[in-house]
Parts: structure tokens; sequence; C-alpha cells
């Protein structure tokens, strides 16, 4: 099992913070490796609302990068599972009142079987690029 996470604390109330991040088509304004994404099912801040995304993967290719959400707590946590694509890591934001702002952590958790366990390395490096884009979520939020 593969692990990464990453916890900024933003100033912002945790209802602004969670509304942003449970919607999808957000993505790219913080998420610079999405080439394109589109809700293909349900309701913004709904479980079991899909997003059909496009992401940039190796040696310039598109990957399916398609998710689900799969709990949707309002304003305490968001939890969703990729769907398509080569990985299927599951992801959790968790959000804690801080202060005035909020603290966010986003972790990745990813189980390579087959052939991707052969690239475990180069998975690892692109989970610590997901999570570690929680600095231009604060960028974009703050600003």
């Amino acid at each position: 099992m593969l692990h990464d996470e990453n916890t900024v604390v933003i100033d912002r109330p945790a209802e602004d913070v969670y509304d942003f991040l449970v919607d999808g088509l957000n993505g790219p304004e913080w998420r610079t490796g999405i080439r394109s994404i589109a809700l293909r099912s349900g309701t913004i801040g709904a479980v079991g609302t899909e997003y059909a995304q496009e992401l940039a993967g190796p040696g310039g290719r598109s990957v399916a990068g398609d998710y689900r959400i799969t709990r949707a707590d309002r304003p305490s946590r968001i939890e969703f599972e990729v769907i398509a694509g080569p990985l299927r890591p599951k992801g959790t934001y968790t959000l804690d009142a801080e202060g005035g702002g909020t603290s966010v952590t986003f972790a990745l958790d990813a189980q390579p079987s087959g052939f991707m366990r052969l690239m475990s390395g180069t998975i690892r490096k692109t989970m610590a690029a997901e999570v570690g884009a929680l600095g231009a979520l604060k960028q974009v939020l703050e600003s």
C-alpha cells in the first residue's frame, strides 16, 4: 500500500473550503495535472457524484482519472475513489476549524497491482505532487 498526505491551514471558514473542494470542476484552478474535467453524473456535493477526468500522464500522454465521491460530510470530510485509469487510489480530505481558518489534510492511498507495481517510484512522486498541490489550493482560496 502506498500512502501520502499533506496538511495546510487556509484562512477561510471550513464551509467555504469544503464547498470549493467537493465541486470537482474547481480542480483545474489548483491541480496542474488536470487536462479536462466534467461532471458525468450526480449532483455536486452528493455521494455517488462522478467526474470524468483526463490527467497528464507519463510521456505527455493523457490518462483517465475518473472518480466518484464516496463520502460527503459537510464541512469536515470528503472521500473519493478513482474509478478509471491505470491506478485506482482512494483519497480523503479532512477539514478542521482552526481559529478563523481551516486545517485541510489531503491523503491518498493506492495499492498498485500487476504492471503498476513496477512503477511504484513514479506513483509515489505523482501522489506526493497531488497532495502537495494543497499549497496551490491555499493560494487560490486566500486570494
